[in-house]
């Protein structure tokens, strides 16, 4: 038995009326059906067979897999069965991906569905679920007529408000895990200690120890300031009784205890540990797959069509555009830079997007500040350690719309290229401000003729917004065939198609786009029904595919339409031609999808809503990077108005680091569990 459970009752096997509600003990079925939590530091199993509840608890091993096999062993021996009596099994938990069952029907579904379908089948009345475990904390809103989650926040990747971060208070005050807890409740007053942040709970805690503070008060005020950090999550979520307590963190009475004072009520103690809360949920879930045989369910996800040609193409441009030597080379930064100048001007150019690995963003953040966006500190990490497309660049232009961008491009100016700066009115209304911006326009083509040694003709300018209007207008048509049934391409692919229109020169494009449209249109239709999910927020950089995949490859959705500047919003326009290509370009740049810089910021959210009920989309992710300034502070106002429309919505913000993969992962696939149940649940009522 984990010494870290040490009061886990060692009663292994429980009939079914002994431990589960009364109102839903008929609805367990006599199919034998196993639940495994592979957690963080404790693994748990339950096994549901003959109308008994089995259960197992060992500590999480280097082997995932090997330590799933140990709890299925204890389990055999416990029912007195062997593998080939088992009809399914759901793995859970930290490690589920790592599970993996040869001779028995599996699926893995996330801790967040399972401990609320556990929580619901021991206490039929559950609305709200903590659920603290060794390295996370959720809250979770339950719909106490199914068992499923209506709403469910993270913490995000600080351990603050988790068992690590009271297991290293327990370290400090020389105490165990399981002393901590019953110490605290001898506390005499209350101590103030940091719920931000295991680093200055930590100098705190050894700041009151030499103050001559006891390890009661100081564990009573670290057990205070963990329920804080999870009451935080809670007012994210309605809170409503039923409140259930769940996870590694559920045995420790200190914690229970400040979570009621901070609350104000009772937690909910149902009769099995809960401890075992999400392994019975996942149990639970199995017993329905099992009887719903879902080996045979029909795809969700579309087939995808093959754009590595594409790919092909726009690497291929990338080496020409590095080893030409004929030409005069131009980054540029901005969705509001025109391309029909640099097309016009006869330059190579491509924009600067590329994601870095950490150790470029950490090169940028020599320069740039450590609150810049790993955007920002992507560009001027590439710029440092001369990545060949960046040390290319004869020339850097951008079109200021965010602050940082133009802090990164003056950068670019100081240390290592010649970088323009234009400025693009916030309110674009105004004749004023439309005035000023043909103005930059004329500015930005001035330049060009400085750095070419050649004029730019009027003529060449209206044969390139030509050019580039039937080139977006046939990317534009391309995604149009994303809102059939069955879209003919993923949204991966259209994010290559995107970046073909910023990576290949504009004459090449049109007869690929073109070819491209007409095969995908041959593609056949169909009436099946999938989860259609549109992203929105900030920028989506080149390389920057993390969340494309998990979506797509991983979990196996259809992302249909992005409103960012690399997805479709940017295509989203027309120009009207008149006798000024200058004041052409300048309307039509202002008239477009605006950035959320942009003033008014509600003509902004309108065209995000409009765009997913376009699209007819189930769901909207809105990602950003971490200090991004015009997304991230304005993110909910973006999802009060998807919540207006009906439209649930979820919040990812990140960076590159990729060390919050598997958090993202399990709140996709948490997320997606809800859309799915709630997409089945209307296609009944039909």
């Amino acid at each position: 038995m984990s010494t870290l459970h040490e009061n886990v009752s060692a009663e292994r096997s429980l009939a079914f009326a002994d431990i589960i509600d009364p109102k839903l003990v008929h609805e367990l079925t006599g199919v034998t059906s196993m639940g495994i939590d592979i957690g963080s530091r404790n693994s748990k199993a339950v096994l549901l067979h003959e109308g008994r509840l089995y259960t197992a608890l060992l500590p999480t091993g280097l082997d995932m897999q090997d330590t799933a096999k140990e709890l299925l062993e204890e389990l055999y021996e416990n029912a007195n069965i062997t593998m080939e009596d088992i009809d399914f099994i759901v793995g859970t938990g930290y490690g589920r991906i790592a599970l993996k069952f040869d001779t028995v029907p599996s699926e893995i579904l996330t801790e967040i569905s399972c401990h609320a379908m556990g929580a619901h089948y021991l206490n039929a009345g559950t609305r709200t679920i903590i659920d603290i475990g060794g390295q996370d904390a959720k809250a979770i809103q339950v719909d106490p007529e199914t068992g499923k989650v209506v709403k469910f926040r993270m913490n995000d990747k600080c351990a603050a408000g988790t068992g690590r971060f009271l297991e290293k208070a327990a370290t400090l005050l020389d105490l165990t895990m399981f002393d901590v807890g019953p110490e605290s409740m001898k506390y005499t007053k209350d101590l103030e200690v940091s719920a931000q942040c295991v680093v200055f709970a930590e100098s705190e805690v050894i700041s009151h120890r030499a103050k001559g503070e006891t390890s009661a008060d100081i564990s009573a005020g670290v057990h205070l300031a963990s329920a804080k950090r999870v009451v935080g999550l809670l007012r994210a979520i309605p809170l409503e009784s039923d409140i259930v307590f769940t996870g590694g963190v559920s045995n420790n009475v200190g914690m229970k205890h400040a979570l009621e004072r901070l609350l104000g009520q009772k937690i909910v103690q149902p009769k099995l540990d809960m401890v075992f809360a999400g392994c019975l949920g996942a149990a639970v879930y199995a017993q329905r797959l099992a009887i719903e045989k879902r080996g045979a369910k029909v795809a969700m996800v579309a087939e995808k069509f093959d754009v590595s040609d594409l790919t092909r193409r726009i690497e291929d441009a990338e080496v020409s555009l590095i080893e030409r030597k004929d030409v005069k080379k131009v980054g540029y930064l901005c969705t509001y830079t025109p391309p029909e100048l640099l097309t016009a001007a006869g330059v190579a150019y491509g924009r600067i997007d590329k994601c870095g690995t950490p150790s470029v963003v950490a090169e940028g953040e020599v320069i740039v500040k450590s609150v810049f966006c790993d955007m920002a500190k992507s560009v001027i990490g590439h710029f440092r350690t001369k990545d060949p497309f960046h040390d290319a660049l004869d020339q850097v232009v951008t079109f200021y719309t965010c602050d940082t961008m133009r802090a990164t491009s003056n950068a670019i100016n100081h240390y290592f290229k010649p970088s323009y700066g234009y400025v693009v009115p916030r309110t674009g209304d105004k004749p004023s401000a439309r005035d000023f911006f043909r103005g930059e326009m004329i500015a930005f083509k001035n330049d060009l003729e400085k750095l070419t040694g050649k004029p730019v003709e009027e003529a060449k300018i209206r044969e390139a917004i030509q050019l580039h209007r039937k080139l977006r207008q046939t990317i534009h048509k391309i995604s149009d065939l994303r809102k059939r049934n069955r879209p003919p391409l993923s949204g991966s692919d259209f994010l290559e198609i995107t970046r073909a229109y910023r990576s290949l020169p504009a004459q090449e494009q049109l007869p690929i786009l073109e070819d491209l449209h007409n095969r995908l249109a041959d593609v056949p239709d169909d009436d099946t029904p999938r989860l259609r999910i549109m992203i929105c927020g900030g920028i989506m950089a080149d390389g920057d595919r993390r969340l494309m995949d998990l979506l797509e490859k991983d979990i196996g959705v259809n992302v249909v339409v992005e409103d960012h500047c690399t997805g479709l919003s940017p295509f989203y326009y027309d120009i009207e031609e008149t006798d000024d290509p200058y004041r052409d370009l300048a309307n039509a740049y202002l008239d477009q999808a605006p950035c959320a810089r942009q003033s008014p910021l509600t003509k902004r959210i309108d065209f995000a809503g409009n765009l997913a009920q376009e699209y007819k989309v189930d769901a909207v992710i809105y990602y950003t990077l971490k200090f991004c300034p015009s997304f991230s502070q304005t993110k909910g106002l973006f999802m009060r108005r998807f919540h207006e429309i009906g439209l649930p919505a979820l919040e990812l913000d990140t960076d590159y680091s990729q060390g919050d993969t598997g958090q993202i992962k399990t709140r996709l696939e948490a997320f997606v569990e809800v859309l799915k149940e709630a997409k089945g649940e209307q296609a009944c009522k039909q």
